[in-house]
């Protein structure tokens, strides 16, 4: 048995491949893998908070109209209602995960 659950996935250039790492009654976690000049699109979770580890590269995030650099390792909390999104602006590629409680029902 395994007990990591780290996907190997990768993204080309403006590309964001996701995976799902966990899925319960109250948690989703997704990878998602942000090639160079990816943008995840900014969004909001009404019922939800959601949380971003960056776990390898720097992400520009977008948390209610502001921008932050965070590099790995990073933690960002986006508390329920608020719009957030990640960008990549660097050469490599960036992964973060993203923890979503409770699940939306």
């Amino acid at each position: 048995m395994a007990l990591d659950r780290y996907p190997e996935i990768d993204a080309d250039e403006g590309e964001v491949v996701d995976a799902e790492v966990a899925v319960t009654d109250d948690v989703l976690v997704k990878a998602f893998v942000l090639g160079p000049g990816a943008t995840l699109d900014p969004h909001e979770h009404a019922d939800s908070t959601n949380v971003f580890h960056v776990v390898e590269g720097t992400v520009t995030v977008l948390q209610d109209g502001e921008e932050e650099q965070v590099s790995a390792p990073g933690v960002v909390l986006h508390e329920r209602g608020v719009g957030h999104g990640a960008r990549n602006d660097g050469d490599e590629t960036a992964v973060l995960t993203a923890s979503l409680c409770p699940m939306p029902g």
